[in-house]
């Protein structure tokens, strides 16, 4: 038979990215004076709490709540407490958020506004903001989720982050997870959902 020459196939699930590559991204966009804070909030949003950019452009700053003296970010239910350095970061962007202060954006709610009035930042323009600065979103947000679904049950974080609970349980079997026996049911007030962001940041703030 004659030699076969199989073409390249592109993934949409592309390799994650490394723990430490992870870590250094998030300590990046923490600590660089020259990315805009908006810019650092969108990726800590990706490599904090594995969210498509989709969803992050749909947020508002009523998403973004105060509890207790706890921030915490409603991606899902019940939100998700926000660790410390992220949660003085995201405080000090609610007061600065750009595309506020135009006569087409008065009042304007949307966490990311955009130009247009009325209208959120859209993904692809974040996707083009991060992608230049350095952040890999997709491989970013493979890292992330594949890192919670190893620190608590998946449907724990399906239900805190927006996921669907056959997506999580998917991921947590291919990353390896160890909760199979995890019963699923109304966790919202658990150690682990309660302590999920938290349990996972005290590694990545440092």
């Amino acid at each position: 038979m004659p030699t076969v020459t199989i073409p390249h196939r592109s993934t949409s699930n592309p390799t994650p990215l490394a723990q430490h590559q992870r870590l250094t991204l998030l300590r990046q966009a923490v600590n660089r004076d020259d990315i805009p804070l908006q810019d650092c909030v969108a990726a800590a949003l990706v490599l904090l709490y594995a969210q498509p950019l989709t969803r992050i452009a749909r947020l508002t700053i009523d998403d973004v709540l105060r509890e207790d003296g706890e921030v915490q970010i409603r991606l899902g239910d019940p939100p998700s407490p926000v660790p410390e350095p992220y949660a003085d970061m995201l405080l000090d962007y609610l007061g600065q958020r750009p595309n506020t202060i135009t006569a087409t954006n008065p009042g304007a709610r949307w966490l990311f506004p955009g130009r247009r009035a009325g209208q959120p930042m859209t993904p692809g323009t974040l996707e083009i903001r991060l992608r230049n600065l350095g952040f890999p979103t997709q491989r970013g947000r493979t890292s992330a989720i594949r890192h919670l679904v190893l620190q608590a049950p998946a449907p724990v974080v399906a239900r805190m982050l927006g996921y669907n609970d056959d997506t999580t349980a998917h991921i947590a079997e291919e990353a390896g997870g160890t909760w199979r026996n995890y019963a699923p049911g109304n966790h919202s007030r658990s150690r682990s959902s309660r302590g999920l962001a938290p349990a996972v940041a005290d590694d990545d703030c440092h």
